[in-house]
């Protein structure tokens, strides 16, 4: 992803608490200053499974033992179908400062569709000109996300997200941190939007 930079957006909710005469909290506006600056990048998704089914173990469809294959098909006549996967994040600090991110709310699309909201809620600091991987963890319902659809869609989707079936796989993250100063949360302004193809294991940006 390209830098952003938002700083104009993000001063103003921060000049306000310059003016408290704490060496804290002075600390705590440079680190969120520098985390304006900060890049975010979907680096993986790993840990696919289906119903259960670990698809992201296979390089296509045929591999797909019989049992594994019975699984999958008997799961699609049930009301729901499982989906977990993990998402990494990485959040690289260019600054010769630290960063820092109290929370992280986002919102996950997998082919323009919208599959999950959450948010992670463990403080991440990030030293000078350093990086770090944020994991988020996605547990879904494929059926209800993909509500309407056929159940050769479903299949095609599920088998896809993994790469099996050799069709690029769209991933978009929306992203809003929170920074933490003098006691006070303050989140930015907007989303932050992070996409990425992956093909087999193959990152396409």
């Amino acid at each position: 992803m390209k830098k952003k930079n938002i700083q104009k957006l993000i001063l103003p909710f921060i000049l306000p608490l310059l003016l408290i005469s704490s060496c804290d909290v002075t600390k705590q506006t440079k680190t969120a200053i520098n985390l304006a600056n900060c890049e975010f990048r979907l680096v993986s998704a790993e840990n696919i499974s289906i119903a259960g089914i670990p698809v992201d173990a296979y390089s296509s469809v045929k591999d797909l033992g019989i049992a594994d294959f019975a699984m999958f098909m008997g799961a699609l006549a049930r009301p729901e179908l499982p989906l977990s996967l993990r998402l990494n994040i990485e959040v690289k600090n260019p600054n010769p400062a630290p960063a820092g991110i109290n929370s992280l709310d986002y919102i996950i699309f997998i082919d323009d569709i919208q599959m999950l909201q959450g948010s992670y809620l463990k403080p991440v600091t990030l030293p000078a000109n350093s990086s770090a991987v944020i994991p988020v963890q996605l547990d879904t319902d494929i059926k209800q996300a993909l509500k309407g659809k056929s159940m050769d869609a479903i299949l095609n989707f599920g088998f896809n997200l993994a790469g099996v079936g050799h069709v690029p796989t769209r991933f978009k993250i929306k992203l809003k941190p929170s920074i933490l100063v003098g006691g006070t949360s303050l989140a930015y302004p907007g989303y932050i939007t992070v996409k990425t193809e992956f093909t087999n294991g193959i990152t396409v940006n």
